[in-house]
């Protein structure tokens, strides 16, 4: 007998973000979050999404047995500003039993019913900084510190239940080796000249932070047309920022600006934390911090997570600026491999950046979507 129970001591959301490390406890591929960090992201009181967004999370049991757990989302910026009636959901993970993962969606289905929302769409999270998609294609490959891994099975499970593919995803790497820098090399100059851009170089993570509020108007501006983007408030920046600052590389952020200082470009790219992670277990203590630490030093491997570039200004060159300017950091650090984190598949103008790279799809994602009888 499959029982759903709503999350509402602190006992139950440690269960809640704890369930994939026995679902996924066999996989060499599946990456673990950090414990403390996936408690804090569901704590209202911490996270500022929820000014603008509402999580009901939920938890399976079979005999007993927790088998799964289920995020329903609402994000109010986006029902009411953008007129999407949508209900989100997401950390979507059970066991391979269609009553499971049945029961999970209809307690996010009734939620929408009682809210007027008109379909559901996951899995996806509060925002576009948030995880995004189920695993489609690419399982033999290790995951990453800003996406979900999935079991195979999952996808027959949406199909079953009578989702339809939504929005679909990439994820492509290179070698660093089989970059072809001429064209961007040649080009970074001109567009330097022509538009009189230069570019930010940090050394300390402080550093970045007058910059980071410009970085946000940056990347907002350059997503706002994307059917994915919701808006991210003031205080959701803050957060953001005390969150991810200590696992950036400051010679790995790229900051472009005009002759009058002003931002109109960047891109952050990341050491790759995947095995570090794995060896962390979810813990940062005590020996936790050491292996991110390391990874920061000695990866060779790196993950490109955010890019933005404002309206006027693409289609003009810049990323030749902050490819060049990459190109000559991952030489120095004879970084070998580069990951690009998911991006949409049919955005055509973002896969016409990386033509000059090589890059090869290494796997497939995307979110399902339902209408709400």
């Amino acid at each position: 007998m499959i029982t759903v129970k709503e999350v509402q001591s602190k006992k139950d959301r440690k269960a809640f973000v704890k369930f994939p490390f026995s679902l996924y406890k066999d996989s060499k591929y599946w990456v673990p979050p950090i414990i403390n960090q996936e408690l804090k992201t569901f704590n209202t009181k911490i996270n500022p999404v929820f000014k603008d967004a509402e999580a009901t999370l939920f938890l399976a049991y079979k005999n007993g047995e927790l088998v799964g757990r289920v995020a329903a989302i609402i994000n109010w910026l986006e029902v009411k500003n953008q007129d999407l009636k949508k209900m989100r959901f997401g950390w979507f993970d059970f066991i391979d039993d269609l009553d499971v993962s049945k029961a999970l969606i209809e307690k996010v289905k009734s939620i929408g019913i009682a809210n007027n929302l008109t379909y559901m769409e996951g899995p996806v999270g509060f925002s576009n900084l948030d995880k995004v998609g189920v695993m489609t294609e690419g399982f033999d490959h290790i995951g990453s510190m800003i996406t979900w891994y999935n079991h195979p099975y999952y996808v027959n499970h949406f199909e079953q239940l009578g989702f339809e593919v939504e929005k679909e995803y990439l994820e492509s790497k290179f070698l660093y080796k089989d970059i072809q820098p001429e064209p961007f090399i040649r080009a970074q100059e001109l567009v330097k000249k022509r538009y009189q851009l230069k570019t930010l170089i940090f050394n300390k993570n402080e550093d970045i932070l007058p910059y980071a509020d410009e970085m946000f108007d940056v990347f907002s501006k350059s997503h706002a047309t994307l059917s994915t983007f919701v808006e991210i408030n003031q205080a959701q920046r803050e957060y953001f920022k005390e969150k991810f600052l200590s696992f950036l590389d400051p010679e790995y952020v790229k900051f472009v600006v005009d002759k009058d200082d002003k931002l109109i470009g960047f891109a952050i790219v990341t050491p790759s934390y995947a095995e570090a992670l794995q060896k962390m277990n979810g813990k940062l203590f005590p020996f936790g911090f050491r292996h991110l630490l390391q990874a920061k030093k000695q990866s060779k491997a790196v993950t490109f997570y955010l890019i933005g570039i404002i309206p006027e200004y693409q289609n003009k060159g810049v990323t030749a600026i902050i490819f060049d300017e990459y190109y000559k950091e991952f030489g120095k650090k004879n970084i070998v491999e580069c990951i690009r984190g998911p991006e949409l598949a049919d955005n055509e103008a973002i896969h016409k950046l990386w033509r000059h790279f090589n890059p090869k799809v290494h796997k497939k994602r995307c979110t399902f979507r339902k209408e709400i009888a």
